[in-house]
């Protein structure tokens, strides 16, 4: 499972209040932020850390961050 990265309570309550998603839960789930269907097959080490950070698969990243 992965672990989420450390926020303050009151950035995951404000990430919360923004998008009506629980970081830490959607981490801990395998699960994306953003999408219904998430690609956990990472590129690299630095996406698979995003993910512990914004909680966004591979798909998601891609295409807020660009390929």
């Amino acid at each position: 499972m992965p672990t989420p990265s450390d926020k303050s309570e009151q950035v995951n309550d404000a990430i919360y209040n923004l998008t009506g998603v629980d970081r830490i839960e959607t981490i801990q789930m395998n699960q994306c932020a953003m999408c219904k269907t998430p690609n956990l097959n990472w590129k690299d080490e630095l996406s698979k850390k995003e993910y512990t950070i914004s909680g966004m698969c591979q798909n998601c990243q891609d295409e807020v961050f660009g390929v």
